[in-house]
C-alpha cells in the first residue's frame, strides 16, 4: 500500500485521522507493507511524521530517497548527473522561472536559490521557511554541484502551459507537476534524474520486497501522484483532488478527513465505494 501523505494520508492540520491510524495499523497487523510516498524532503517529512508512526518505508522527495522508517536507514538515493543539472538550468533559466537547486539526499533541504526578482509569494515564503538552509546563486553560470532535484515556481496558477514546455524541453527528465503545497494554488514544477517518480520508488520496492504488482494500491490526491496512481493494480484519489483528475480514478469519501481508511476499506473488499 502506496499513500500520498498531504491532502491524502493528512487531510487537514497535517495529521492523520484516528480511522487512517487504526487502518495503517490493521494493515500491518495483515502483513501489508505499508509506504509513504510523498514530495517532502526527509527533514520536512520528519517534521510531521513520528518516529512511532506505522509506516514501513518513506519515499521521499517524489522518490529521489527511500528509509526504512523505523530504524531510519537510507536504502535508495538517486541525484543528478552533471548534464542533467545543465539541461535542467538552462530551460529553467530560459523560461526566466524563480527556481531552487537542492544539494543529494538525505540532505535536500539544503539549496541554492535562483531569483528573478518579481513577486512571487511562495518562492519567497520558502525561503523563509528554509532560511537557515539557503544560499542564493547567480542566474548566469550554472554551479558546480551535486544535485537531487529542481523545484520551480510559477506564481500564476493557470500558466500550466509553462510545465507542458519544460517537460518537452527535457524529454530525457522527470518533470512533475504539482499544486503548492502551501496552500496557494500555485504551479510547482519539479525536475529530477529519469529515475525519480513515486511510481518507480514504489515499483523498485515492490521487487525488493518480493511483491506481486497484482497486490498493490496506492492513493493520491493531486497531480504529482498521477504516474503512483496509474502503476498500481488498484488506485483511489481522495476528497478535494483536482476536477480534471477525480474521474480517472475511483473516489473515497468519508466527510470526516479519513478518505484513506475509506480507500483501504474498499481495496480490503470491506465496503465498497
Amino acid at each position: 500500500m502506496v499513500t500520498d501523505l498531504d491532502g491524502t494520508l493528512f487531510q487537514k492540520e497535517r495529521k492523520a485521522s484516528a480511522r487512517n491510524l487504526e487502518a495503517l495499523r490493521r494493515l500491518g497487523e495483515d502483513g501489508v507493507l505499508r509506504v509513504i510516498a510523498t514530495g517532502r524532503n526527509l527533514f520536512s517529512a520528519r517534521k510531521v511524521i513520528p518516529r512511532d508512526f506505522p509506516v514501513d518505508y518513506l519515499a521521499f522527495s517524489s522518490g529521489a530517497g527511500i528509509i526504512e522508517w523505523q530504524n531510519q536507514k537510507l536504502i535508495r538515493a538517486i541525484s543528478m548527473n552533471r548534464a542533467e543539472l545543465s539541461a535542467a538550468f538552462a530551460v529553467l533559466i530560459g523560461e526566466d522561472l524563480d527556481f531552487m537547486i537542492h544539494r543529494p539526499v538525505p540532505d535536500n533541504h539544503h539549496h541554492i536559490a535562483y531569483a528573478t526578482g518579481r513577486q512571487n509569494p511562495d518562492f519567497a515564503a520558502r525561503q523563509e521557511i528554509y532560511r537557515d538552509f539557503t544560499a542564493f546563486g547567480n542566474r548566469r553560470a550554472v554551479p558546480d554541484m551535486e544535485a537531487s532535484q529542481f523545484v520551480a515556481i510559477e506564481p500564476h496558477a493557470d500558466a500550466v502551459d509553462v510545465y507542458y514546455r519544460v517537460r518537452a524541453a527535457l524529454p530525457a527528465l522527470s518533470v512533475i507537476r504539482s499544486t503548492s503545497p502551501l496552500g496557494s494554488g500555485m504551479l510547482w514544477i519539479e525536475v529530477f534524474s529519469p529515475d525519480v517518480s513515486k511510481s518507480q520508488a514504489a515499483s523498485w520496492l515492490a521487487r525488493e520486497c518480493g511483491i506481486a504488482h497484482a497486490k498493490t494500491m496506492a492513493v493520491g490526491n493531486d497531480y504529482n501522484d498521477t504516474d503512483l496512481l496509474q502503476w498500481a493494480a488498484a488506485a483511489f484519489m481522495v476528497s478535494g483532488s483536482p476536477l480534471e483528475l477525480a474521474g480517472r480514478f475511483p473516489l473515497a469519501v468519508s466527510h470526516d478527513e479519513s478518505d484513506f481508511a475509506e480507500a483501504v476499506s474498499a481495496w480490503e473488499g470491506r465496503d465498497p465505494l
